[in-house]
């Protein structure tokens, strides 16, 4: 049974592009809601709330203009892709405006160290290139199918659009230059995995078929071939630094399982708790506290050998803890 999309072409085009009488109001709508999400999600992302955040991604407008860049692709229409494309891109320099200044009037510096927002968005992996084009193809399944439009708003939350521009903007007001590129790769990734899935559940739709063209009137067309070509390489480009940082996350998570093996191991001979093993800039740091005196930690550094882990990547913080009781 071949898929037939159960909107209308004007119902297509009026939902996500920016043209006609309307577009005066729709401008206006999208630039009130994107200040407002960016602001919300700036501090959500600061006060490291999810709540916040997420009620963030339910406000921000920018599927519509994302929405906008696969039907016009489909469609091959030139005027409506370099306005939704121009949406995206002003757009996105406002997040991270916006979450830039929002950094300059936080007390402490907004990074991953400090902020699991922030962490959540600096190390993009294979699996959010994964989401990213499931969103895809449910944003562009609920844009020509009338009977699960109602799905959109759970779109917004299912994929991260401003939130990571506004991490972009907060780094980089507090000088940490890589994780600004991560949130940014993050970002990328599921732009260009939303557009590039939607765009071909749209032209297994057919949408591509509906198109009209009224007499005496003139469209200027793209070459659809060579759009698609040009977010096949976007992708295939982006896979790439996915890629590396995935097998590095999974390598610092699986020395982490055994430094912290170590580090129980270790702590259950001297009375000393384990309080968190975490890695920063290829070190791993062991937390641990216990009563006075401190102990030696020779026997950690063999049991680390033991399992396989380097010590002189291994950074050892032991906190005394002192039980004073009041007779």
């Amino acid at each position: 049974m071949p898929l037939r999309p159960t909107n209308d072409m004007a119902h297509l085009r009026r939902s996500v592009f920016f043209e006609g009488e309307l577009a005066p109001q729709k401008m206006s709508r999208f630039w009130v809601l994107l200040v407002l999400a960016a602001v919300i999600a700036s501090a959500g992302v600061v006060g490291d709330s999810t709540a916040t955040v997420i009620g963030a991604m339910i406000v921000a407008p920018l599927m519509t203009p994302i929405l906008g860049t696969m039907l016009a692709i489909v469609l091959a229409d030139r005027d409506n892709l370099v306005r939704s494309i121009s949406l995206v891109v002003a757009g996105a320099l406002a997040a991270v405006a916006i979450g830039y200044l929002l950094g300059l009037a936080s007390v402490n510096p907004v990074v991953a160290e400090y902020n699991t927002q922030v962490a959540a968005r600096v190390n993009p992996r294979l699996i959010d290139l994964v989401a990213a084009l499931a969103t895809g193809v449910v944003g562009s399944i609920a844009l020509v199918r009338s009977d699960i439009s109602d799905t959109l708003p759970g779109v917004a939350i299912a994929i991260s659009l401003v939130p990571p521009l506004t991490v972009v903007g907060l780094t980089l007001e507090a000088g940490a230059y890589g994780q600004s590129l991560g949130a940014l790769l993050l970002f990328l990734t599921n732009v260009t995995a939303i557009i590039a899935s939607g765009t071909i559940i749209m032209a297994l739709y057919g949408v591509h078929r509906m198109v009209e063209v009224s007499p005496g009137k003139t469209t200027r067309a793209i070459n659809r071939r060579r759009a698609i070509a040009v977010i096949a390489v976007a992708a295939a480009i982006i896979v790439v630094p996915l890629t590396a940082t995935t097998v590095t996350v999974a390598s610092d998570r699986l020395r982490e399982s055994d430094a912290r093996a170590a580090a129980s191991a270790f702590g259950a001979d001297i009375g000393w708790n384990v309080k968190d093993v975490t890695t920063q800039a290829g070190t791993v740091i062991i937390e641990m506290e216990g009563p006075l005196p401190l102990p030696d930690t020779a026997q950690l550094r063999a049991q680390l050998e033991a399992r396989g882990v380097n010590p002189a990547h291994v950074r050892v913080e032991l906190s005394p803890v002192e039980i004073v009781e009041f007779d």
